[in-house]
């Protein structure tokens, strides 16, 4: 009767090393090419060498520290991992189920339609478009505008002798929220020291968030998009419709969770592979003169 007894309960162990193994292998796959991607890889090594050399040694005191310091582990896990947190948290908080893209696609058009006046008079623009994360939370500062999405106003906005527009704008639904935005700059090392701080910008900002970035470089007069930390540089009008429309329209019913949650944990923020794409070469250009 005990052996009986035995065997049937032997699913629980089994049980909880499956639900372990599945945590352990999506809390990796989450923070995998995000900035504490290395402070992760540096702590798994020591707490692996630690506690072999406890266990190969019979360390008993070492064993009991690290026993009694895995509070203190935790505590600092929640303070590094601080804004991928914030991050996942509030994208479960906030899932856009049944959220009409009537006004999402007319705002897509509206950004396709500026970046091409301004990419053709090559003027500057950083716009990111929020999704379900706050976008404010990740900006240090901004002028709240709170008006309808025109081409009008974004280039106005974007203008050169206008005194915010150095900075990003933020578009919430058909309405811009924020201009003059400063977005948290990528700490990326493998970037390409001549990307410009409108790109450095777009990465850092889609690094912490879910937002849709869209650049127009002043200097080349070319448009590119951030997403996920991945930057894709020298696209068309046609791209980045696709694109924006791929992203930001999401179908309103409840399948969209099922969809939703296949996508976040096959794609994480920060891809493996390169930070930037470049579609298209710059075209060669004389810039004109804005008065």
């Amino acid at each position: 009767m005990p052996e009986q007894f035995h065997i049937a309960d032997s699913w629980r162990p089994a049980l909880e090393i499956l639900i372990l193994a599945v945590l352990i292998y999506f809390a990796f796959k989450f923070v995998r090419g995000t900035r504490g991607w290395p402070v992760v890889i540096g702590f798994v090594i020591v707490l692996l060498a630690l506690t072999a050399v406890t266990t190969i040694l019979n360390l008993q005191v070492l064993r009991w520290i690290l026993g009694s310091a895995s509070v203190f582990i935790a505590i600092g896990a929640v303070v590094i991992f601080q804004p991928e947190i914030r991050r996942m948290l509030g994208e479960l908080g906030n899932l856009p189920l049944f959220a009409s893209n009537s006004e999402k696609r007319e705002s897509i058009e509206v950004v396709i339609e500026t970046c091409e006046r301004l990419a053709d008079v090559r003027i500057g623009a950083l716009i990111a478009i929020e999704q379900s994360i706050q976008l404010q939370e990740a900006v240090e500062s901004g002028i709240k505008v709170d008006c309808d999405v025109t081409p009008e106003m974004l280039e106005t906005i974007f203008f050169p002798n206008n005194a915010v527009h150095d900075g990003g704008v933020i578009i919430k639904g058909d309405r811009i929220a924020y201009a003059a935005c400063i977005f948290p700059l990528t700490q990326r090392g493998d970037l390409n020291k001549s990307l410009g701080t409108r790109h450095r910008a777009a990465i850092g900002l889609s690094e912490e968030t879910d937002a849709v970035i869209v650049v127009v470089s002043e200097e080349t007069g070319t448009m590119s998009y951030a997403h996920k930390g991945q930057l894709v540089r020298g696209v068309t009008l046609e791209e980045l419709r696709a694109f924006m429309t791929s992203v930001i329209l999401r179908p309103a019913k409840a399948a969209g969770l099922v969809r939703w949650l296949r996508v976040k944990f096959n794609q994480p923020y920060l891809s493996s592979g390169p930070a930037v794409i470049i579609k298209h070469e710059p075209r060669p250009q004389a810039k004109p003169n804005v008065k």
